[in-house]
């Protein structure tokens, strides 16, 4: 399994042997580390991304919970006079015709971009010039996307994810709209907390390697095949 949370749920609902199942998470691209600004502005310029931009990386389905953060970034510029671009990077998913209903607010219209699937060298580029990360996900196995921004340096907000800790993110509940739109808002106006945050997750990132991931794996399949012989 990717996490302990899954690892917990095989167990519980298939009724599994605790000592058959086991984590192993996975861990970045190794490219995925942090740019300068003038190494991201040729990508960014090329998919209408501006200087000051929210990102976020993912399917684009429901249990991503798009509503959610289109509904803070809404109160983010009801409320004060920020007016950062809110930056949609992933593959249009299922069920979408709430998150377009929600799109026609005339204050959300023109400062959200969505750039569709992107490679891994534009995401590396949007995870290191982005003032935040936002994933305020409702479920995830493990949440790659987050761990990827933290390895490039991004400052991240998500939702209690298992690729995520309170010392690496500022976690947010997934259902509560003001608690995220006060957290961007503090974020966006404390370039300090921005630097805090953002080497959190450089050293929580760190931790996690497909070197690691492979060492894991051939410990499992080594164990498993000492006990078939006995």
């Amino acid at each position: 399994c990717v996490s302990e949370q899954v690892r917990r749920e095989v167990r519980e609902q298939l009724r599994a042997d605790p000592h058959k199942v086991v984590a192993i998470p996975p861990a970045p691209p190794s490219s995925f580390m942090p740019l300068s600004r003038v190494e991201t502005e040729a990508t960014r310029k090329r998919l209408g991304v501006e200087d000051e931009f929210l990102l976020f990386a993912g399917t684009i389905e429901p249990r991503k919970n798009l509503g959610t953060l289109l509904r803070a970034f809404g109160e983010v510029l009801r409320t004060t006079d920020l007016r950062p671009q809110l930056v949609i990077a992933g593959k249009i998913g299922w069920k979408q015709k709430d998150l377009q209903n929600d799109l026609q607010e005339s204050v959300l219209r023109d400062r959200v971009k969505f750039v569709g699937y992107v490679s891994d060298a534009d995401l590396r580029a949007l995870y290191s010039s982005c003032r935040a990360f936002v994933y305020p996900s409702i479920y995830e196995g493990f949440g790659l996307p987050p761990l990827e921004a933290m390895a490039c340096g991004a400052p991240v907000i998500a939702s209690a994810v298992p690729s995520v800790t309170a010392s690496s993110a500022c976690v947010i509940s997934a259902s509560d709209v003001q608690g995220l739109a006060r957290s961007i808002v503090e974020l966006l106006g404390d370039a300090r907390a921005r630097q805090s945050l953002s080497a959190a997750g450089l050293r929580h990132a760190a931790k996690f390697s497909w070197e690691q991931t492979a060492k894991l794996t051939h410990e499992v399949y080594d164990e498993a095949f000492r006990r078939r012989k006995v």
